[in-house]
C-alpha cells in the first residue's frame, strides 16, 4: 500500500516553535481557543481523513482518559499507528466503524508479510499496534459508539493465575529483548568519532566541521551516566539541572510529571556528565542565544510565551492569553516547554536547556536525527557501531547493576557463604536499579532492560583478579552475551 489520495492525515495543531513554518500560522493561542470550542484536547492530536473530514468520536476518543492518559511518546505512536491502520481500510472504501475481523487478518498479513509492503515489521511492532487499535474498539463498544469490536480475543491465564482476555491477533514472535547494549568503550567509540569528529585513530578528522558536538556529546553523556528517557532529558529545563556540590559524585534532579513517563521521579547523573552540561550552557548554548538576541529571533518568535520563575523554582508565571497563570513547574509537558522564554538582562532567553544551532528550543524527537547521522558517520568510517537513546538507557542499567554486584561480591570482600547470602537478596540489587530507571515493576527491569545477564552469575566472572574499572567487567559480560555491541563486534 504506498501513499494514495485515500490516506488519512496527521496534524498537531501547534507547531514547535522551532519549526520554520510555525510563524506563518495564526497565533497558536487563538487555535487554543478553537480548540476548546470543538471539544478537542488541547495540544491532542487531530486525524483527517482524505477528503479533510474530522471524526468526532475519534476526537472524543483522543480527548478522553482511555487516550490522553497514556505517555506522551506512546500518545504518538498510536496516533500514527491509527493513521496507518484508517488508510488501509480506506483503500478497501471502509471507515474504522465497519472493519471486521477479516479486515484485522488481511491488515497482519500485509505489515508482516506482504511482498507489496516495502517495510514489514517484526511482531513486538505489531503486537504495539493491535494495542492501540483495541484500545480505540474497547473505548468505543463501551461508549456505545460501537456494538462490537473486530478484534477477535481469547482468554488466557497470567502468571498470578488470574485470567485475562487478549486480542487473538498478537504475535507469538514478539522478542521481549531485540534490544543491545553498548559496552564503556564501544560508546566512547561511537561517540568520537559519530558525535565529534574523531577518525578510527582518534584524531580530528580534516574535513569536520562540526557546530554541535558539543551539544551533542554532552547529551549522550549525560543520558548514558543518568538512565533518562529520550523525552525526559531533551525537554528539561536549564534551571532544572542539579547543583554539583563539592565531594558529590553522583548529583541527583527531578524528573517532572509532565515529561516522565508514568509519574515524577529523582534521577542520578555522574559528576562528570553534569560538568559538560554546564560547560555546554556556557560555551555552545551561551552563544547561540546571544546571537539570537542580538537578531532579534526571539522577538519576532509570535508563539513565545514570557515566564517567571518563583525563587524555589518550583512554579512559573506566564500569561498565555492576556491572563497571568501560575502554574507548577512539575505540570508544564514538554510542547509547553519549547515556549516559554525567560527576560534576562540580555534579553529573551529559551528555558529550555537544549537549544538548536540557532538559539531555538530543541524538540525532544529531534535527538532521533541526531543518533541516526552518528550512526552514518561510524557506518562510513568502517565500524559496525550504531547507538540509540533507548541503548543508552539500556547500557546504564546494566552498568549499574554490574557495578552493584561488583561492590557486594568484591569490594567488600565478601566470602563464599556471604555471597551466597547475597544471591538471595538479589533483589535487592534489582529494586536499586528499578528505581533508577524510574521503572514501576520490577519484572520491567528484569526480563527487558537487564537480559544479558539473564541465567549468567555474575560471581563467576570475578575471577579473583583486581579490578579497577566496571567497564573491564562489561566487557566481560559482552563475551558471553551477543547483544552487547563492543568494539570486537
Amino acid at each position: 500500500m504506498g501513499t494514495q489520495a485515500s490516506a488519512w492525515q496527521l496534524f498537531w495543531p501547534k507547531p514547535e516553535p522551532n519549526e520554520p513554518w510555525a510563524t506563518e500560522l495564526n497565533d497558536w493561542h487563538d487555535i487554543a481557543d478553537l480548540e476548546r470550542r470543538c471539544g478537542v484536547r488541547s495540544g491532542a492530536p487531530i486525524l483527517l481523513d482524505a477528503a479533510g473530514n474530522y471524526d468526532p468520536t475519534i476526537g472524543r476518543f483522543m480527548a478522553s482518559g482511555a487516550f490522553s492518559s497514556l505517555a506522551e511518546g506512546t500518545q504518538h505512536s498510536y496516533t500514527l499507528d491509527y493513521r496507518l491502520f484508517f488508510s488501509f481500510l480506506a483503500h478497501r472504501n471502509k471507515s474504522w466503524r465497519e472493519a471486521t475481523p477479516d479486515d484485522i487478518d488481511d491488515y497482519e498479513h500485509w505489515r508482516r508479510r506482504d511482498e507489496a509492503n516495502p517495510s514489514p515489521i517484526g511482531g513486538s511492532r505489531w503486537n504495539r499496534g493491535i494495542a492501540a487499535i483495541n484500545r480505540l474498539y474497547e473505548w468505543a463498544v463501551t461508549r456505545g459508539e460501537l456494538i462490537r469490536s473486530p478484534i477477535l480475543k481469547h482468554t488466557i491465564t497470567t502468571h498470578d493465575r488470574r485470567t485475562a482476555e487478549v486480542p487473538t491477533a498478537l504475535a507469538h514472535d514478539a522478542r521481549s529483548a531485540d534490544v543491545k547494549w553498548l559496552t564503556p568503550r564501544a560508546y566512547r567509540k561511537w561517540r568520537d568519532i559519530g558525535l565529534r569528529g574523531y577518525n578510527k585513530e582518534g584524531l580530528l578528522r580534516e574535513d569536520y566541521r562540526g557546530r554541535c558536538d558539543a551539544r551533542d556529546a554532552s547529551f549522550t553523556d549525560f543520558m548514558k551516566e543518568s538512565g533518562l528517557r529520550r523525552r525526559e532529558l531533551g525537554a528539561l529545563f536549564k534551571i532544572e539541572l542539579p547543583e554539583i556540590s563539592a565531594g558529590v559524585a553522583f548529583p541527583h534532579g527531578y524528573v517532572p510529571y509532565a515529561i516522565a513517563k508514568r509519574a515524577q521521579r529523582y534521577f542520578w547523573v555522574s559528576r562528570r556528565a553534569l560538568s559538560a552540561a554546564y560547560a555546554y550552557c556556557s560555551t555552545t548554548r551561551a552563544q547561540a542565544v546571544k546571537q539570537a538576541q542580538q537578531t532579534g529571533k526571539y522577538q519576532n518568535l509570535r508563539n513565545k510565551i514570557i515566564a517567571t520563575v518563583s525563587n524555589d523554582r518550583r512554579t512559573i508565571m506566564y500569561s498565555s492569553r492576556g491572563e497571568p497563570r501560575r502554574v507548577p513547574l512539575d505540570a508544564v509537558d514538554a510542547r509547553m516547554r519549547q515556549s516559554l522564554f525567560l527576560e534576562t538582562a540580555d534579553g529573551l532567553e529559551p528555558l529550555q536547556l537544549w537549544l538548536t544551532e540557532t538559539g531555538l528550543p530543541m524538540g525532544y524527537t529531534s535527538w532521533n536525527v541526531v543518533f541516526r547521522s552518528a550512526n552514518e558517520r561510524c557506518h562510513d568510517a568502517g565500524l559496525d557501531l550504531w547507538c540509540t537513546p533507548k541503548m543508552l538507557r539500556h547500557s546504564f542499567a546494566l552498568q549499574m547493576l554490574v557495578s552493584i554486584q561488583y561492590a557486594f561480591i568484591r569490594r567488600l570482600g565478601l566470602d563464599k557463604a556471604e555471597r551466597d547470602y547475597i544471591t538471595e537478596i538479589y533483589g535487592d540489587a534489582w529494586s536499586l536499579v528499578k528505581d533508577l530507571l524510574g521503572h514501576r515493576s520490577i519484572e520491567t527491569t528484569k526480563s527487558i532492560y537487564l537480559e544479558p545477564v539473564s541465567g549468567l552469575r555474575l560471581d563467576a566472572l570475578f575471577t579473583g583478579d583486581v579490578i579497577e574499572d566496571v567497564s573491564d567487567l562489561i566487557i566481560r559480560v559482552a563475551e558471553h552475551k551477543e547483544l552487547i555491541l563492543d568494539l570486537t563486534r
